[in-house]
């Protein structure tokens, strides 16, 4: 009879996250411990990360493959906004980060990957010059937008929807600004951006100049021009920003 399966061994995150029980192991496994251990990755992160300069985040799906229209996309878009001077961040992993890397690297722009343990064994992927590893998801957030100076999101699942929804909460509760959000392939996010306008506006739970927060490109040069557009003449989207802000105040307030 044939074994079963070793299972994986928990992560980091896995373990935090767990309910916690009278009796522990040792002092290593409590949370208190972990403490200090997410306390050193987020040193890690900023001392590594420091010096990086501007740079765009890149998200999208691990699962599309080199021969994807999507992929080269995100390869050209990552080159252009190497050339027009940002540093790139990506996952680290394959699929749309590692298109992200390729093109700041054939930009002779920083390339950067900040990978995340899982628990199936995950490789940077070749074309990331300059990695941090990290074991909790929410210190790698934190990173994904603290040396960014704008995200761009190609097409992706649930991690993707993931980072979307966070960059978004933190412009819109003013943890952030004047940070562009560029959804890539219109077609692909159109039945999310009906949703958000026909459900989550109508229904009252977002306000008009919420929609605005969401930027959409079709081709690598559109989503270059947004972000040094916004970059080089902030007003426009600090205005944006600012009412959404507001909006989000009044809710607070009049609750």
């Amino acid at each position: 009879m044939s074994k079963p399966p070793l299972s994986p061994r928990p992560t980091q995150d896995e373990q935090l996250l767990a309910a916690p029980y009278e009796a522990e192991e040792s002092f290593t496994q409590t949370d208190t411990w972990r403490v200090f251990r997410i306390m050193g990755e987020f040193v890690a992160g900023f001392d590594t990360l420091a010096g990086l300069g501007p740079a765009v985040t890149i998200f999208g799906s691990a699962r599309t493959k080199p021969d994807s229209p999507q992929f080269q996309q995100a390869v050209e878009t990552a080159r252009l906004l190497g050339e027009a001077g940002f540093g790139i961040i990506t996952g680290g992993g394959p699929g749309i980060m590692q298109a992200g890397n390729r093109g700041a690297r054939l930009a002779g722009a920083p390339s950067i990957g900040l990978n995340i343990e899982l628990p199936f064994e995950q490789h940077l992927n070749p074309d990331v010059d300059l990695s941090v590893d990290f074991h909790y998801f929410f210190v790698r957030k934190t990173m994904l937008v603290k040396y960014a100076q704008a995200f761009v999101i190609f097409p992706g699942g649930f991690g993707t929807m993931d980072e979307l929804f966070e960059a978004i909460t933190l412009i819109q509760t003013g943890k952030i600004r004047n940070f562009p959000v560029v959804l890539f392939d219109s077609a692909y996010w159109q039945g999310l951006l009906d949703w958000v306008r026909n459900t989550l506006l109508a229904e009252g739970k977002i306000a008009p100049a919420d929609l605005d927060l969401l930027m959409v490109a079709d081709s690598p040069e559109e989503v270059r021009d947004m972000i040094v557009q916004a970059m080089g003449e902030p007003h426009t989207r600090t205005e944006q920003e600012a009412e959404a802000r507001e909006a989000t105040r009044q809710a607070f307030v009049s609750g």
